[in-house]
């Protein structure tokens, strides 16, 4: 679905992203993690035309899009989430639902005098397929109520639910578990497997939850200074001595004889 192709995103002498490579097979859900200033959040903005790269391609299903803007890539089916939600905080949660699909007869000027009906038809439509979604995310209950007055984990649903309400192909997710208490968690992460096994959506996730991660990522790519690092399961990546030097420092891997369960150390270095 994506390949990235030696991507460099600089920012003056700083090189965020240092020569990423990976691909993203279609239908996975993929994980992406790192350490923070690992480059993972650049590389997405450049994947989804936030930021050009500095060099280097991206291709979505072989078709060269690096540097399309985000609105291009939208109607493409790549949409991504933020770290932090962006919704419409004076709008309700259906409201915000609604006003996602491009196109709609209401925005021109002439349909407000002589198309009526057709306007009210499709907000009717819209507001049933709104409905829907919130009913499947399962806060079907703030429907009406104020995006910026739910809860943190409520306004990440709501950016899942904001890719449902158009022909999205892959989704992009920027720690969807960030201040999200478990429970709500957990229903994120079943309405992403339900996206992905009944509507086929490919995800990459960012996220630092490693439960999260395990639960519903294959493969997990790790990146570290700018670039991709190690790839595979979350268990080989955890057994990875370059995952472990780069989340930790120098690492020591040893065996625990008691549990047979792998563990890790660090060797703090003393400066002189």
């Amino acid at each position: 679905m994506i390949v990235v192709e030696d991507v460099h995103k600089h920012f003056g002498g700083f090189h965020a992203v240092d020569g990423a490579s990976m691909e993203i097979e279609e239908g996975s859900i993929t994980g992406l993690i790192g350490p923070n200033g690992a480059g993972k959040t650049t590389l997405f903005n450049v994947i989804a035309g936030v930021l050009p790269p500095t060099s280097g391609r991206v291709l979505m299903a072989g078709e060269d899009i690096t540097g399309l803007p985000p609105h291009e890539l939208f109607h493409k089916g790549l949409l991504r989430t933020f770290q932090i939600a962006h919704e419409f905080a004076s709008m309700t949660c259906r409201e915000n639902l609604m006003m996602v699909p491009g196109g709609q007869s209401g925005e021109k000027l002439w349909n407000t005098w002589f198309g009526r009906k057709r306007i009210a038809d499709q907000e009717r439509a819209l507001r049933a397929k709104a409905d829907e979604v919130l009913e499947f995310l399962t806060i079907e209950h703030l429907a009406d109520h104020k995006a910026g007055q739910v809860s943190g984990g409520q306004k990440k649903l709501l950016e899942l639910g904001r890719t449902m309400m158009v022909d999205a192909r892959i989704v992009f997710l920027d720690e969807v578990g960030a201040g999200v208490n478990r429970t709500l968690l957990n229903t994120i992460a079943d309405a992403i497997k339900s996206l992905n096994r009944a509507r086929g959506y490919t995800f990459v996730v960012i996220e630092h939850d490693m439960d999260f991660i395990e639960r519903i990522c294959h493969p997990v790519i790790c990146m570290a200074e700018g670039k991709k690092l190690a790839e595979g399961t979350l268990g080989e990546i955890k057994a990875n001595e370059q995952v472990i030097e780069a989340y930790l420092g120098t690492g020591l891997k040893h065996k625990d004889k008691t549990t047979d369960k792998i563990t890790y150390k660090v060797m703090e270095k003393k400066k002189a």
